[in-house]
């Protein structure tokens, strides 16, 4: 059964957005986690964005430590590269779990990808896992397209202008 490990941000915007349920279609019969470094940032951010609460409450998602000296080592060399002044352990955890595993990693923070890419852990960001629902026919390009839009207005950072994810896709071959 492939895993999929969840970051802070993917989840946190998504359900900002009202959209969270996209990713569980997604993913369908998939075991969905989250790290307890996501959990405790996910928490912090209830304070701010009160929403964010149903990520915490939703029954789709595992919270998992990380127990195995295996794991241990794998957080050890990613939070080497990742962690500072206390930022990113969130991502740390995940690309952990996802290499040890072994699991799919659901991450958009750039560093985190680049490190993710050089240990070749397998990611799916947000805008794959997105393209991936157009494809099974959970949501429409035109939907994506809405979705894409909140998330910019919601300030989370994607590569493309309102308006352009579909043309964004295409010209990725995600279509």
């Amino acid at each position: 059964m492939t895993t999929f490990v969840f970051d802070t941000g993917p989840l946190s915007h998504m359900e900002m957005v009202g959209r969270l349920d996209v990713f569980r279609a997604a993913i369908g019969d998939s075991r969905a986690l989250i790290p307890e470094g996501v959990q405790a940032e996910l928490r912090r951010g209830v304070e701010a964005q009160p929403v964010l609460q149903e990520v915490l409450d939703a029954t789709w998602l595992t919270v998992r430590r990380l127990d195995t000296d295996d794991e241990l080592v794998s957080y050890a060399s990613f939070a080497e590269r990742l962690v500072e002044d206390g930022r990113n352990q969130g991502e740390a955890e995940v690309l952990a779990l996802a290499a040890t595993l072994p699991g799919i990693a659901v991450v958009d923070d750039g560093d985190a990808r680049t490190v993710a890419q050089k240990a070749r852990v397998q990611l799916k960001p947000t805008l794959a896992l997105l393209f991936d629902a157009i494809r099974a026919d959970i949501i429409s390009e035109q939907e994506l397209d809405e979705i894409a839009d909140d998330l910019i207005a919601s300030k989370y950072r994607l590569p493309f202008s309102a308006g352009e994810a579909i043309a964004w896709g295409r010209t990725r071959g995600m279509l």
